[in-house]
């Protein structure tokens, strides 16, 4: 019984641990305060040039995915590709949101003088085959640009290995990692900027 007891702490104590771990903003570039005083902000997603686990970019692992489900099943590689498209705009972006906006107490408006493009670099989408998982994990920038001139970066940050899965191992959906590790990248930006 105090063998049962002392796993199952140990296993609350580790769960635990996971999901409180905050992930390290890097200021690269810029004033890392410009936000201090504001409460408004614009946030936009930039997609382009992702590399995806062991593909140089997107394109390359979308083809592969499609064309291995699809010898497995005439039509489920292309409901993936569209499901992996829909993704980034209905599960991604609103999880970065909804924990950004909770950390920062920004709200979020087209008009705000600044907006926060979130610039994704890398996705490894991990696995959970039921007895073998990998969380997911992304890498990003993440620049402060004027809303009215968005070449002119005014600040930079990093961040990198930002991990995405569910507790208790219940995310066998490739979205729901990489949807979970965007929430923590919006939560770790939120608290760090503001």
């Amino acid at each position: 019984m105090k063998k049962l007891l002392s796993l199952m702490t140990l296993l609350a104590f580790t769960f635990g641990s996971l999901n409180t771990t905050a992930q390290r903003v890097k200021n690269t570039s810029g004033n890392k305060d410009i936000l201090k005083s504001e409460t408004d902000i614009n946030i936009e997603f930039n997609y382009d040039d992702i590399s995806v686990g062991k593909y140089k970019n997107e394109q390359e692992y979308i083809t592969a995915k499609t064309d291995e489900y699809n010898k497995k099943e005439a039509g489920k590689g292309d409901t993936w590709a569209a499901s992996w498209k829909r993704d980034k705009e209905a599960r991604f972006e609103p999880k970065f949101i909804d924990l950004f906006k909770e950390q920062s107490g920004m709200n979020i408006v087209t008009s705000a003088k600044y907006t926060l493009i979130f610039k994704t670099t890398s996705i490894e989408p991990g696995w959970n085959i039921g007895i073998s998982r990998k969380n997911a994990e992304i890498d990003a920038e993440v620049w402060i640009v004027e809303t009215a001139n968005k070449s002119n970066k005014l600040a930079t940050f990093t961040i990198n290995n930002v991990p995405g899965g569910t507790a208790f191992g219940y995310d066998f959906d490739t979205g729901t990692r990489i949807a979970e590790a965007y929430a923590k990248a919006g939560k770790s930006i939120g608290k760090s900027l503001k």
